[in-house]
């Protein structure tokens, strides 16, 4: 790999006196379409990369995201959009879990959009975000989708490098979700821990002292009529698990030992996709490796 510098760097430079940051932040996008027919636009800069595994049988086309960097280090910013054009199915999923390190000022941002349109099927399927204790980060999901259109995305937070026998008990974590269906804001929530994290994972109202911590949405027509069905997924979780309804927004959410939220997860992500789409009941290969 080589590097060309232009001969008017140094001089540029020297004309703007504002100070130079001393840490590297990584600015990634990554843009990705699918049409019925295919992948329909893709647009990505590092650290963020997009990569297209061979799908299960039967199941529909997967675009894997990684991050080059490792991890998420404050001051970094991510934003991703996934569209699903009219007719498309698709899902995205991370390559792996992603670490967010410790800051000792600015957090890590990220942005998420989710967009279905017409008649598509959408999943957004990242693996668990794995917070080190002092680590800062702000991520705002947005779910836009059409009233034909459907959409489950999931999010999965481990609080500390559990299996070091860390925990998170320092730094802040700021978490939105906004679903729209059609030009309706049909769901908002906000999630915040600052300062004395610990004390508040710990509280019987509220974290329980658990480990980690899931939420699954599914949006489209027949939410309601999932309910009971997912009820069931969501109570045969290990730990804590439950599901409900709020304005056609099927929501559940799971709490525990991390590597219980996470097989709850999976199990909950399975049974929903058949249900709901026909689809094999299984994740991403992703997932198992």
């Amino acid at each position: 790999m080589s590097v060309a510098i232009s001969r008017y760097e140094d001089a540029a430079r020297s004309l703007d006196p504002s100070p130079r940051p001393i840490l590297e932040r990584g600015d990634g996008i990554a843009d990705i379409a699918f049409a019925r027919t295919g992948l329909a636009r893709l647009f990505q800069r590092t650290p963020c990369r997009v990569l297209f595994p061979t799908p299960e049988p039967d199941d529909i086309p997967v675009a894997a995201l990684l991050t080059t960097s490792g991890g998420l280090a404050g001051g970094d910013r991510l934003r991703i959009r996934a569209t699903a054009e009219d007719g498309a199915r698709a899902a995205v999923a991370t390559v792996a879990a992603e670490k967010v390190y410790r800051s000792s000022d600015a957090a890590a941002r990220v942005a998420v959009t989710l967009r279905a349109e017409g008649n598509a099927w959408l999943e957004w399927l990242p693996q668990e975000s794995i917070l080190f204790d002092g680590a800062r980060l702000t991520r705002a999901i947005t779910l836009e989708v059409a009233p034909s259109a459907h959409v489950l995305a999931v999010e999965m937070f481990v609080f500390g490098r559990i299996a070091r026998g860390e925990r998170f008990t320092r730094g802040s974590l700021h978490e939105t979700w906004r679903v729209h269906r059609g030009d309706t804001l049909v769901w908002a929530d906000s999630m915040r821990l600052e300062g004395d994290v610990g004390a508040m994972l710990k509280r019987r109202a509220g974290f329980g002292d658990a480990e980690a911590f899931a939420t699954a949405l599914y949006v489209g027509e027949d939410a309601a009529s999932l309910l009971p069905r997912a009820r069931d997924l969501a109570a045969a979780a290990d730990g804590r698990g439950g599901a409900t309804v709020v304005n056609g927004v099927l929501l559940a959410r799971f709490l525990g030992a991390a590597s219980g939220v996470r097989r709850a997860l999976m199990g909950y992500i399975a049974g929903l996709r058949q249900m709901a789409a026909d689809l094999p009941p299984c994740l991403p290969r992703l997932w198992h490796s």
